[in-house]
């Protein structure tokens, strides 16, 4: 099922951002980068895993195109904002400002894939229920 596939990616990507947080909360800069790196490498994933295939899918299963999807998606440009933000105060090594926008990705992230995993997701399963199979390979080949 895509919420099966999809929550678990949510579980890792969590994984990789409370490792570069414990990192960079005890001064280990250096492994907080690393861990951040993948953390980014991880959501980016996740993202294009929706855009491209996920998303689009559901839009054309539904006709929903403003909708629930479209929410997600300037939810993706958020953190990516604060992605950025991140990935620039650990370069600099400012790790009170890389916790701070942590935080507020923190909550961010708790929101949004709350209501995926609770909305749209399940949603997704059954409006692309003769599909499921397809869609999950797109996305596990991506």
């Amino acid at each position: 099922m895509i919420s099966e596939y999809m929550t678990e990616a949510h579980r890792q990507c969590d994984d990789h951002f409370a490792q570069a947080e414990e990192s960079a909360a005890n001064g280990q800069l250096d492994e907080a980068l690393k861990a951040f790196n993948q953390f980014h490498l991880e959501m980016e994933a996740h993202f294009a895993k929706e855009e491209k295939i996920l998303f689009p899918a559901f839009e054309q299963a539904t006709g929903m195109t403003p909708g629930p999807t479209q929410v997600m998606r300037m939810e993706h440009t958020q953190m990516r904002s604060l992605l950025d933000e991140m990935l620039q105060s650990l370069t600099a090594q400012d790790s009170e400002q890389y916790l701070g926008l942590g935080e507020t990705l923190l909550i961010l992230m708790q929101q949004h894939n709350m209501k995926e995993e609770q909305i749209l997701y399940p949603m997704a399963d059954k409006s692309l229920a003769s599909n499921n199979e397809t869609v999950l390979a797109q996305m596990q080949a991506l």
